[in-house]
């Protein structure tokens, strides 16, 4: 492998560690919070949680917010940045088109059109919908709240784990004012980001935002010295607010972004011996190498890209009594995923795979809301539209499909290559070998989705209030399968030849036996090839939330809530036919929230357990000679605490800490094999925690120097019975899947006593620990080849402020 380890890499990592270990602790954990400027207290965080503006103490949900000050402490970039420093979060975004999303140990294992999100991410109340269109960079972000648990009352449908919504900056009518940050690291990264706000009069600002992003990337081909994980993107967000008398206001804004680069490369796992001999089909585990120290060499075109435009408009209106939003929302993106899943440079194991994916969707929700001496009330009607297409490839040679042809006992030697030698033999110059072969699964979705929702807080006395939510839904899913028949146009123009010079008639080889699929062959899909198929189906659901908190005194609160959340029912993308039901999760959680002022102290702890009904999972099943994809139906259930604390220790010194701890199993879940799970884990890790430690040094005129360190845990995945079948959780020969992670980010910097300039060096992962975030499997079975895709090591770079 070939990610280059620096002197300097080494150094500036000690050197960082080492001045904040003086300046901070030994340690440094975060929870995102502010960082105070005044002695005497403690910052107050103001969220919108419930739809509302409220102090953080005041909200009786289970929340973490991200400042921009942590956002800028890690030099995060999108929401893969940050999701170690926010327990019970795992962000895996190591593929920015197909992102996954998991909170309190649920996620939706699925990357198809068919399925949503269990997880809701939200930009300015905005559902950013699904795939390749929720992973995003930050661009002039405000702050971010993570709600644990299902959200269905507040923030809709495909909420079941939990929300997270993002807030950005508003156009500023106090004035004109200029940013500009640029950042050189490791690898020649160059990440420059500029923001002008400009006031046309007391009530009317533009804000126009630019992103710029490349990187050659830390991996490089052991052969061709090719740079193999790169990064090139921009983005650009152009926003206009007004006012139209003293009670309205408007705010439109527009995004852009644009992503192309080359997909996520892949180191094989396992011995590659010398021709003629090949490597084990199926794999076994027990013999994979150590993905840290095998190089990397790839033949495939991999590549990532995308672009995105998003338009907003929100519309407020206060009519005396109560207010009304209207908020308007269109997104359009297209997006196409290409990576390698053999890890090798060799034709005879080549196979990738593609995911191609085409959307559009429109949001409009109007939200009433007011408030009266005993009652904060809100109310609203909602409508989402989805039109989505998507393609999902499988790639490979004629020499691969001579391999599986040879491992599965259908053709000894192979099909291609031996027909080509014989043909030569007999002076037909044809080659059947090396051709490309293609088979795809086609799919479109049309979803309508409907809501109208309510949340009451009752404000029965001065110390307690009970809050009781309601939202019905209703989504409708028009879809459609079509699995194409195999393409290899090359191919089949040279078996046409010998087919018509009599040559394949002579071998006693009928043409119709050279011409089939190797993936995508479970029996539905094998049946309806070329066929056009089509789906459709409408799920209903009521999800209530009731809540009873209550006000000790004016620092402490204590909470109870029962409230369930909702993820639409769908299908099964690469499987025909296959639906499945609406799931359901019913959450309990009970905690505490205390501020202590006196000692410039505030923590929050939480207990909570949940019951998820119908989880559905779509995996690669290997136990059969081809892979296919099947869905898993479960019922999980989980325990367990979370826990935050913030401290402003002296005027310059703050620290933070948060943790979760989890206990997830399988209620009832047997698997297509037959395996029984009731009972088992179901993967997710029992803890993490991460924390932090800031200390600013205040030099009068010469400005102020502010060092941060932040360490973040997330303990090791939980095997059970089916992990090693899907390489999923454990340790396979000297690879792992979900070890247990550690993440330390240091930073230091100074700013000018005006404010106007900066400078800071920075370091990621300083720890330089690098882990499997997945195994390319779909090789496994047939090629015996099974590739590994590898987090970043470490990071480091200076970073140049302006502000004006």
């Amino acid at each position: 492998m070939s990610p280059r380890k620096s002197r300097l890499a080494v150094g500036l990592g000690r050197a960082l560690f080492g001045c904040f270990a003086v300046a901070a602790s030994p340690l440094a954990f975060a929870q995102a919070a502010s960082t105070t400027t005044d002695a005497t207290q403690l910052d107050t965080i103001t969220v919108t949680a419930q739809s509302r503006e409220q102090e953080l103490l005041d909200v009786p949900i289970a929340l973490q917010v991200v400042t921009e000050q942590l956002i800028d402490d890690v030099a995060a970039e999108d929401l893969g940045d940050i999701d170690s420093f926010v327990p019970g979060l795992r962000v895996n975004s190591l593929q920015p088109t197909q992102p996954s999303f998991q909170l309190r140990g649920i996620e939706t294992d699925d990357f198809g059109i068919g399925t949503d999100p269990a997880v809701g991410v939200y930009v300015d109340g905005v559902y950013a919908g699904r795939g390749g269109g929720v992973l995003l960079p930050f661009t002039d972000v405000q702050r971010i709240e993570v709600l644990k648990g299902p959200q269905g009352t507040l923030f809709g449908r495909n909420t079941a784990a939990g929300a997270i919504s993002i807030i950005t900056h508003r156009p500023d009518t106090d004035g004109n004012h200029a940013r500009g940050k640029l950042r050189l690291g490791n690898d020649n990264k160059t990440y420059f980001e500029g923001m002008a706000n400009i006031a046309v009069s007391d009530t009317s600002a533009f804000r126009f935002n630019g992103i710029f992003n490349h990187s050659d990337g830390w991996i490089r081909d052991a052969d061709t010295g090719e740079d193999l994980a790169p990064e090139d993107n921009w983005a650009t967000r152009a926003a206009f607010q007004t006012r139209f008398g003293d009670n309205t206001r408007a705010w439109i804004s527009w995004d852009h972004e644009s992503l192309d680069q080359r997909g996520q490369a892949t180191t094989s796992v396992v011995p590659i011996p010398a021709l003629p001999a090949l490597p084990t089909a199926p794999a076994e585990p027990d013999s994979f190498l150590d993905p840290e120290r095998q190089p990397y060499r790839t033949d495939a075109p991999d590549a990532e890209t995308r672009t995105f435009d998003g338009v907003t408009l929100i519309v407020d209106h206060n009519f005396g009594g109560f207010s009304l939003t209207s908020t308007s929302a269109w997104h359009d993106y297209d997006s196409l995923n290409r990576v390698e899943e053999d890890g090798t440079n060799l034709s005879y194991l080549y196979v990738d795979s593609t995911n191609t994916e085409s959307n559009t969707n429109f949001y409009q929700e109007f939200k009433f809301n007011g408030s009266t001496d005993r009652i904060d009330w809100v109310a609203g009607l909602s409508y989402f539209q989805e039109d989505a297409d998507q393609t999902s490839e499988v790639n490979a040679l004629t020499d691969s499909v001579d391999t599986i042809a040879n491992n599965l006992g259908l053709a000894p030697g192979g099909l291609y290559g031996p027909l080509t030698m014989a043909a030569n033999m007999f002076g037909i110059p044809v080659d059947l070998t090396g051709l490309p072969w293609n088979e795809k699964f086609v799919n479109s979705l049309d979803t309508k989705a409907y809501a109208a929702f309510g949340d009451v807080i009752w404000h029965v006395n001065d110390k307690t209030n009970l809050t009781v939510g309601l939202r019905y839904t209703r989504d409708e899913k028009d879809f459609t399968w079509f699995n194409d028949l195999r393409s290899a146009p090359e191919l089949d123009a040279q078996l046409a030849l010998l087919d018509r010079i009599g040559f394949l008639d002579a071998a006693g080889i009928p043409l119709e036996m050279l011409v089939f699929d190797i993936a995508f062959i479970d029996p539905p899909a094998l049946a309806n090839k070329g066929v056009l198929n089509r789906a459709k189906k409408s799920w209903d659901d009521w999800s209530p939330r009731f809540v009873v908190d209550y006000h000790f005194n004016d620092n402490l609160m204590g909470f109870a809530s029962l409230a369930k959340g909702y993820k639409a029912g769908g299908f099964n993308a690469l499987q025909i036919g296959s639906e499945f039901e609406n799931e359901d999760v019913w959450n309990f959680e009970t905690g505490i929230k205390h501020a202590l002022p006196d000692y410039r102290l505030a923590y929050n702890v939480s207990a909570f357990y949940y019951v998820y009904d119908n989880r559905q999972a779509v995996t690669l099943d290997m136990t059969t000679d081809i892979p296919r994809f099947l869905v898993n139906t479960s019922d999980q259930e989980a325990y367990g605490v979370d826990f935050d604390l913030r401290w402003q220790a002296t005027d310059g010194l703050g620290f933070d800490f948060n943790a979760e701890y989890l206990d997830s199993t399988f209620k009832t879940y047997v698997n297509p094999q037959g395996l029984d799970l009731g009972g088992q884990p179901t993967g997710a890790p029992e803890w993490s925690f991460a924390a932090g430690a800031n200390y600013v040094w205040r030099l009068a005129d010469a400005g102020d120097v502010r060092a941060s360190a932040r360490y973040s845990y997330v303990g090791k995945c939980r095997t059970n019975d089916e992990s090693v079948s899907v390489l999923g959780c454990g340790r396979f020969g000297q690879a792992e899947a979900g070890e247990a992670q550690e993440i330390l980010d240091a930073r230091i910097g100074w700013t000018s006593a005006t404010g106007h300039w900066g400078v800071a060096v920075y370091g990621n992962n300083l720890l330089d620990n690098q882990y499997v975030n997945s195994f390319g499997t779909y090789g496994m079975t047939v090629l015996g080849t099974v590739g590994a895709r590898m987090t970043q090591p470490r990071t480091y770079g200076v970073e140049l402020t302006a502000n004006f």
